[in-house]
């Protein structure tokens, strides 16, 4: 049975920093690009950022692009968000997700297994 159990949010004051774990367990975690994903209320879900198996590869979304880093240890099957310089704007629930397949990295239809998802609350 795969799980994703995302961890480290919170609430902080723009400028600040957040450090997303997310844990994945039932799955070969090298055979499986991840992605974070966020969702605001009356939003649709979006992609922040996505890492092929390797991490040799990066997505980004342009509204995070020069302040989050997604980076990845296949030893400890983690993959992390790094959340610099937080604006109110990223206030969102943060998902983790893996994806199996070949097809768009940053695309939601690409991902199968999904995290139940941080809140992450940025105030002004």
């Amino acid at each position: 049975q795969v799980q994703l159990v995302e961890s480290g949010g919170g609430l902080v004051q723009a400028g600040g920093s957040l450090r997303l774990s997310c844990a994945a367990s039932g799955l070969t975690f090298s055979s499986y690009r991840m992605g974070w994903f966020r969702q605001a209320p009356g939003k649709e879900r979006e992609c922040v950022a996505a890492i092929n198996r390797n991490g040799g590869y990066t997505y980004y979304g342009d509204s995070v692009k020069g302040r989050f880093t997604i980076s990845r240890d296949n030893a400890k099957n983690t993959v992390y968000l790094q959340m610099n310089s937080l604006k109110p704007e990223d206030t969102a629930v943060y998902y983790c997700a893996a994806s199996g397949g070949w097809a768009g990295l940053s695309l939601l239809s690409s991902y199968t297994y999904w995290g139940q998802g941080t809140q992450v609350t940025v105030s002004p």
